[in-house]
């Protein structure tokens, strides 16, 4: 699952359009000037507009796939082809936009 990596500057949805930010990006790798992010820490999820009335916005997401091959500390690095699983909604992350230049495997 090649893709380009996602840095703290990359605009990551949810869902339901709410703006996900990463909690701990991993200061010792940039790219784009910027910390890369990786597979452990979660992210927090702001402004989830879920048009469920019975369900919750999401809140946080976990990443459950990344990087292969390439990690920042011994952790993945999260990827244009990783998965997210927000809670408690279950739902998916978009990455919308990261730097191009910079992929991993």
């Amino acid at each position: 699952m090649p893709g380009p990596i996602v840095h703290l500057g990359a605009t990551v949805i949810c869902m339901h359009g709410g703006t996900a930010v990463p909690t701990a990006p991993f200061p010792r790798v940039l790219v784009s000037g910027q910390p890369v992010a990786t597979q452990a820490p979660p992210y927090v999820i702001a402004g989830c507009a879920n048009p469920a009335a019975l369900l919750p916005p999401c809140v946080t997401a976990q990443w459950v796939v990344a990087a292969l091959r390439v990690k920042a500390g011994g952790v993945p690095v999260v990827v244009v082809g990783s998965q997210a699983v927000c809670i408690p909604t279950g739902t998916p992350l978009n990455i919308l936009v990261t730097q191009p230049r910079v992929s991993a495997t």
